[in-house]
């Protein structure tokens, strides 16, 4: 009997745990990162930055990523 229990209590936990598992592992279609994931470096002190996260400015025609504020001051005054 107690080996049932712990079985069904097994198999609950699996069930309840199986979508959350498959959607943490699963990759975006043709293996690539998700966009949004994406990593771009800053120039001035070359520290990658999620590119959704990093501020960007067009330099000479262009796109810029900068991890802050003050990487973007520097870039600026050189």
């Amino acid at each position: 009997m107690r080996a049932v229990l712990i079985l069904v209590s097994l198999a609950l936990a699996l069930a309840l745990l199986a979508p959350l598992l498959r959607q943490l592992t699963q990759r975006s279609p043709g293996g690539r990162v998700h966009p949004s994931d994406e990593l771009v470096k800053d120039l001035v002190c070359n520290t990658y930055v999620v590119k959704a996260r990093a501020l960007t400015r067009i330099e000479e025609g262009e796109v810029r990523y900068y991890c802050s504020a003050e990487c973007a001051r520097r870039a600026a005054s050189r």
